[in-house]
This record gives C-alpha cells, structure tokens and sequence, in this order.
C-alpha cells in the first residue's frame, strides 16, 4: 500500500496494490484489540482527534465470469453477461478493510457493525468490463447508539461512474438521542418463502466475497466474539433478496437496506415483499424476518431509477 498525493481539502488518499484480503488483512483487523500489543508502532491506532477521513483506491478490475457464477451460485443469481446488482462490493471490499486497517483509521475492525447499506446501479454493468474502485470514509459522526463511519464506494468504467454504494457502521457506545436518525423502513411480513440456510453459508461467501471475518465462519470463531453460533453476512442477506427481485428492478435501480438482528446459521427465514408505487418512485418494500416470531432481520426497498 502506497500513499498517494492528498491535494487540499480532499482526504488522505492512498492506493491498495495486491491482492485485498487474506490473512495478513485479518491480523491488522485483530492485534489492535490485544493489550500492549496495541500500543506497538504500526498497530497502534490514532487518536480519534486526529482523523477527518480516509480514502482508498485501487488499479481498474476485470470483472471475471468465474468469479461472477461463483457469487451469483451463493446468492441465488442466474447467470448472465452482467453481474449482479450488489457485486462490485465484493471487488470494492478490499478497499473497506484496507481503511479499518490503517493505523491513521482510529477505530478498530473488531467489533465495527455494518448497519446499512444503500448502493445505486446506474446502468447494467457487464462481464469483462474493467471497474476502477475507489473507497472514501468519512469522519465520524453521531449516532444513537454510539459512533456511525460512513464509507462511500465507487466504481467506474473509464470516466463513467456506473455503480456507488453507502456502507454505515457503528462502533457502539455512548449515544447521542440528537443524532440522525438512519434508515426506517417498513416490515414485510413473510410471504410464504422460506430459505433454509445451511451451517456454511458464511464459509461459501467468505470465499467469493473474502469478508473471512471470524463471526461468519464456524461457532468456535464466533464465540469468542460474543455469539453464540456464527452469523450469516449482512451483504449475503441483501444479496438474496436482491436475486428474489432482480427481475423486477430495471436496468438503473436503488437498493437501500437496514440490517436489524443477526442471523444464526444453521437456521431458516422468511422473505416478504410487495410492490410500492408513487412517491420516491416504483419499487419494492422486502424484509427478512425470524419465521418463528416475524421478527425482522433486515428491512429494505428498491426504487426504479
């Protein structure tokens, strides 16, 4: 990873080189969190006063078949000469995890929760078109629940811009009643679908997707984390529900989605959802919920751009 030129007013800017992800991304997320360790040079994170974003970016992808069918077979996409609607953030995720790694990023990867997501497809985008990916996080800001960073994706073809996205997390802790309130979105109740999900449905995404993060993996890796099993990804949840609709979405769509409660695996839930019409424009309100108590697990709504 090399820095960059950072011209006035704009953030520190730097460009990911290799191959994102992998072992050596999950111990920069992990020895921030070990006592002494924490306080070495190039661990040790930096003051929280210090940081008013961040931003990475990478040299332009070639958007693989391969990779595309293997994405599209763990989330319920056919396949097709375009890829489907979430999957530049997998290409874009490197760039994520680049930036909660960096010792000028002072927050730590451990324990930050993906609560929302709102990504916008300006146009189909194609199999072997090559996408430049760029990642800006800003400062933080309030929450109610604590401390909300907000990392803006783009994708580009050349100098079009065919795909953003908006991923909010939260490090959770003293909260402020005054702040923005996030994404409210109606419940649908389940429709009478139901997905079961198996027990490694984390390790099948983690591996076309290389979110590795040990709560999605295998009970023994969650536990320590606090969960009593592992979860299923909040980017796997979207996704299928995206499969669910994706023919009804056009060719310039808007997913917004807010995550609610984990999803234990192995384990089941139900899809609902029902078509909106008139004021933001047409779409769909959809939700997963608990097929035991209805209970969501995520909320979300498309718009037809």
């Amino acid at each position: 990873m090399a820095a960059s030129s950072t011209p006035s007013g704009t953030v520190p800017e730097k460009e990911l080189t290799g191959e994102p992800g992998g072992l050596g991304t999950i111990a920069r997320a992990a020895l921030p969190m070990l006592p002494v360790v924490n306080r070495l040079p190039g661990v040790a994170k930096a003051p929280r006063s210090s940081y008013d974003g961040l931003a990475y970016h990478r040299a332009p992808v070639t958007i693989e078949r391969a990779h595309v069918e293997a994405y599209g077979a763990v989330c319920g996409f056919p396949v097709k000469d375009t890829v489907p609607l979430p999957y530049p953030h997998v290409l874009a995720f490197g760039l994520h995890m680049a930036i909660m790694t960096d010792t000028a990023f002072p927050f730590p990867a451990v324990g930050t929760v993906h609560v929302e997501n709102d990504i916008t497809s300006h146009r189909p985008v194609r199999v072997g078109e090559s996408l430049g990916l760029r990642v800006e996080a800003s400062g933080a800001r309030p929450h109610a629940k604590g401390t909300a960073l907000v990392f803006s994706a783009t994708a580009t073809v050349g100098d079009e811009t065919v795909w953003e996205s908006t991923s909010t997390y939260l490090r959770r802790g003293r909260g402020d009643e005054a702040a923005e309130p996030g994404l409210t979105i109606e419940t649908v109740p389940g429709n009478g679908v139901r997905w079961p999900l198996p027990a490694d449905l984390g390790r099948r995404y983690a591996a076309v997707s290389g979110d590795s993060n040990p709560i999605h993996l295998h009970p023994l890796t969650a536990k320590p984390l606090g969960f009593p099993r592992h979860i299923a990804h909040g980017m796997w949840s979207l996704a299928r529900c995206v499969a669910a609709l994706e023919n009804r979405l056009g060719d310039a769509a808007r997913v917004q989605v807010a995550f609610k409660k984990p999803i234990f695996l192995p384990g089941s839930v139900a899809f609902g959802s029902r078509p909106t019409t008139g004021g933001d424009g047409d779409g769909y309100l959809f939700s997963l919920t608990s097929p035991k108590d209805g209970s969501p697990h995520l909320v979300g709504r498309t718009t037809t751009l």
